[in-house]
């Protein structure tokens, strides 16, 4: 096959979206097939102006320059080429090649719905919500999707209003190697790199600082757990630095000695955090997977997640489950408490039982291998240019 993959900017400085690229094009080079990989280089974005208009120049970049050099490149390409566009959210290129060949990679729809009123948490500004429907309108154009979990394959047929002819799904893969480590090795070795004493053990979250991550929630969770007579663990927090709101409400805890906001890990310690955490707290609001659910998993981590799809796909049988944290500001205190408990109950289990717990959490983070995940799209990239609308399960 020769393959073009629609790629997100270098200059907007994203991580996932990147490795994702990268996974899928290795992917199908290590599978015999030719890949190109199209994005947009910074060109009016590198101008020396004031930060706050390197959005808009971004924008020319993106949706003025980009699009004649594409038009260019196009009558280069061979009529059986597949574009393929790794996020649904560079909607507003699919317009260029919808007569051709084309899938698109979904990952979530948060923006989308937050736009059309649908995410109370996020309310969406004017200039938000058209740039949301500008990507709308370009996706929607599209015939062949694949979606990361049944739940973005949901929300994506609810917003276009009816199922496109391709809709699959294919869950992700890991992209590192997440494995069980010695627990008091892991905690060692980690507690040296971050300055933190670790041998007794801690509770960890990763993520970023988005709304849905609720890393709020993580922090109350974490003072009702220890307001009740939790154990002085620490709570490490890896990923973004923490927003102002995040740092006052850290600061403001009777525990703030203990919370601790880890930026800039290498990856080998990121995969160390997992393997030694004594629990992993993921309570997001929405996801459109869910990656550190399964890589906590493989790492042999018990997971408390939200008892919402997709967290309940990727956790499967394997995790703790708790409610969504309620919108009701009054109710937040009941449900902090709650998950606290379930803390608790985690850390009181035998020996035997939290071995079981660790054994039916790397079993199903089997599930998302990335070679098994790599198989199957590429089966779908043969059956769309084979002009099938059904695919090979």
């Amino acid at each position: 096959m020769d393959l073009v993959f629609f790629a997100h900017p270098s200059f907007l400085g994203q991580q996932s979206m990147p490795r994702f690229t990268t996974m899928l094009a290795d992917g199908m080079v290590k599978r015999g097939h030719n890949v190109s990989i199209w994005s947009p280089q910074a060109k009016f974005f590198k101008l020396s102006v004031p930060e706050s208009l390197k959005k808009w120049l971004g924008y020319i970049d993106q949706y003025i320059v980009f699009p004649v050099e594409v038009r260019n490149r196009l009558s280069k390409t061979k009529p059986e080429t597949l574009f393929v566009f790794i996020d649904n959210a560079l909607g507003p290129w699919v317009p260029l090649v919808r007569t051709r060949y084309h899938a698109i990679h979904c990952h979530d729809f948060l923006a989308q719905k937050s736009a059309l009123g649908q995410v109370p948490e996020n309310p969406t500004r004017w200039t938000g919500k058209q740039y949301q429907s500008f990507i709308f309108r370009g996706y929607s154009q599209g015939k062949n999707f694949i979606s990361v979990s049944g739940k973005t394959r949901e929300d994506l047929h609810q917003l276009l209003g009816s199922q496109p002819p391709c809709s699959e799904v294919v869950y992700n893969g890991l992209n590192q190697k997440f494995n069980p480590q010695d627990q008091l090795t892991a905690r060692t070795q980690f507690g040296k790199r971050i300055g933190v004493d670790l041998v007794p053990g801690y509770l960890l979250h990763v993520g970023g600082n988005p709304w849905y991550k609720n890393r709020s929630g993580v922090i109350e969770i974490y003072n009702a757990w220890r307001s009740s007579g939790g154990e002085r663990l620490p709570l490490l927090l890896v990923g973004d630095p923490p927003t102002t709101d995040l740092s006052d409400q850290s600061s403001r805890s009777l525990f703030k000695s203990d919370i601790h906001w880890l930026t800039g890990i290498e990856d080998s310690y990121v995969r160390m955090a997992y393997a030694g955490a004594s629990v992993f707290l993921f309570p997001s609001l929405a996801e459109g997977f869910g990656w550190p659910i399964a890589e906590a998993m493989a790492s042999g981590c018990p997971v408390i997640t939200t008892n919402e799809a997709p967290m309940t796909e990727v956790a499967g049988d394997a995790g703790f489950l708790i409610p969504r944290r309620p919108i009701d500001k009054n109710e937040t205190a009941a449900w902090a408490s709650d998950a606290a408990g379930v803390i608790g109950r985690i850390l009181k289990l035998s020996h035997a039982a939290l071995e079981e717990v660790k054994a039916s959490g790397i079993s199903n983070a089997k599930r998302f291998d990335t070679e098994i995940a790599l198989d199957r799209i590429e089966k779908i990239y043969q059956s769309i240019l084979s002009g099938r609308k059904e695919n090979a399960n």
